[in-house]
């Protein structure tokens, strides 16, 4: 079996987005991904492995990275380096001496017949919409940053977050999925994207707004997407990506999603930056 082939979940569904407007090259011992378009985002511009390094590894990994990305696109000045783990691996001590962030993400997974009804009403005044992008780019960005909160290096950020709505109103153009939002009046307060392959659809970016949160926005969004793709776009299941310690994987299993699988990162920061 090839490594694509047996990447797990998260990873398999990540790939969509790359597919469509990236390279996704297998060589012999990892996977190469790359988004001229976008060379700024860390998971678009990344070297995927079937296992997890060594921790003696990381001169050697780190070295891959520049022939890969580095090499064919100088703007991707950070290191993202993913891999797959069935079993606890070993610890990267000299990954996190030399400045990596080590994660893991869990996939979660949900079919038509196992999607419950949030606990929470809406707010009142609070409205569902399937987005028309263009329109509304700039309020998805804008929201997005608020949420992030200065977390990532803001000018590098806005710009990686331009560029990832555009591809997203790209694969809306192809008929792939669409971004959502709920709003508030004039303005929005939680988005998330959902997009397809085949009968298999992969969410994207849930937000919620630091001034709305703990109003059941969340649950509500989610819910209100999983039967649009479910009712309008015929999809057949559902995949979402969470961090294992963060309250939104409460949620998102609250609604019926169940774990299904997790897969692992490790990237470095540009010197002098804190943006991917």
């Amino acid at each position: 079996m090839s490594i694509l082939q047996d990447l797990t979940l998260g990873w398999q569904t990540d790939l969509i987005f790359a597919r469509f407007d990236g390279e996704v090259i297998e060589r012999r011992d990892c996977v190469v991904v790359r988004t001229p378009n976008n060379p700024l985002y860390y998971w678009g511009n990344c070297l995927i492995l079937p296992e997890p390094p060594r921790d003696a590894d990381l001169v050697h990994w780190c070295q891959r990275f520049d022939e890969e990305i580095v090499a064919q696109q100088p703007e991707s000045a950070h290191i993202a380096i993913g891999f797959d783990a069935r079993a606890p691996h070993e610890p990267l001590v000299s990954w996190h001496n030399a400045g990596f962030e080590v994660f893991g993400t869990v996939a979660l997974r949900l079919r038509p017949p196992l999607l419950r009804e949030p606990r929470r009403v809406l707010p009142a005044g609070i409205r569902f919409r399937v987005m028309d992008l263009p329109l509304g780019i700039d309020a998805c960005v804008d929201l997005q940053c608020e949420v992030d909160g200065g977390f990532h290096n803001p000018a590098s950020y806005r710009e990686h977050r331009k560029r990832q709505m555009r591809r997203h109103q790209a694969m809306q153009e192809q008929g792939m999925g669409h971004w959502f939002g709920l709003w508030h009046e004039r303005a929005m307060v939680a988005d998330c994207g959902l997009f397809r392959a085949g009968t298999l659809g992969r969410f994207q970016m849930v937000g919620t707004h630091p001034a709305w949160r703990r109003r059941g926005l969340c649950a509500g969004l989610i819910h209100a997407v999983c039967r649009h793709g479910f009712e309008q776009m015929g999809l057949e299941e559902l995949v979402i990506c969470a961090d294992p310690n963060d309250v939104a994987i409460g949620i998102y299993e609250g609604l019926g999603f169940e774990r299904d699988s997790r897969y692992w990162g490790a990237h470095k920061h540009p010197p002098a930056l804190t943006g991917d």
